[in-house]
């Protein structure tokens, strides 16, 4: 199935789509793509944010803002993320989960994933119209998506 079908069906059945990927097997190359795509949407969406503050505040360049946000969201946040799948495993485990490492890996990354494109949005309202209560509903939203889809999914993995 193409990933942006599992995006859109993520929020209506994130437990189907999680089950399907747990279902096809353990692949670690799949879950590192599925992690490196979401990372590197969550980069594009800042670049509207990125261009304005280098507008209203041109003391840093546009390139070196780009550069350190290049450095946290696609080098430092996949690294991030390895640690909290593995920490929300072993919460898990305090809870009787039964699944493994990966499915908690799996169940991080497509939650990401899913909500890229809400990340995209926000990135468009931050850069349109800047701070204000537009970007905190939206950062809000974005927020409780990601939460909602998480745990869904991670309630599937440890089952």
């Amino acid at each position: 199935m193409a990933v942006t079908t599992d995006i859109v069906q993520s929020y209506r059945h994130p437990r189907t789509v999680i089950r399907r990927y747990l279902d096809a097997g353990e692949n670690e190359g799949r879950a590192l793509i599925i992690l490196m795509g979401a990372c590197l949407l969550i980069f594009v969406s800042q670049w509207p944010i990125l261009a304005r503050q280098a507008f209203l505040d041109p003391s840093q360049p546009l390139e070196a803002r780009m550069s350190g946000a290049l450095m946290g969201t696609v080098f430092l946040l996949p690294l991030l993320c390895y640690g909290l799948a593995a920490l929300s495993h072993l919460v898990a485990r305090l809870f009787g989960g039964k699944g493994s490492f990966f499915g908690a890996r799996l169940a991080l990354f497509l939650a990401l994933l899913a909500t890229a494109p809400l990340m995209l949005l926000n990135g468009l309202v931050g850069g349109f119209i800047g701070e204000g209560p537009g970007v905190l509903i939206v950062g809000f939203l974005v927020l409780s998506g990601f939460l909602a889809i998480w745990l869904l999914m991670l309630i599937e993995a440890e089952r």
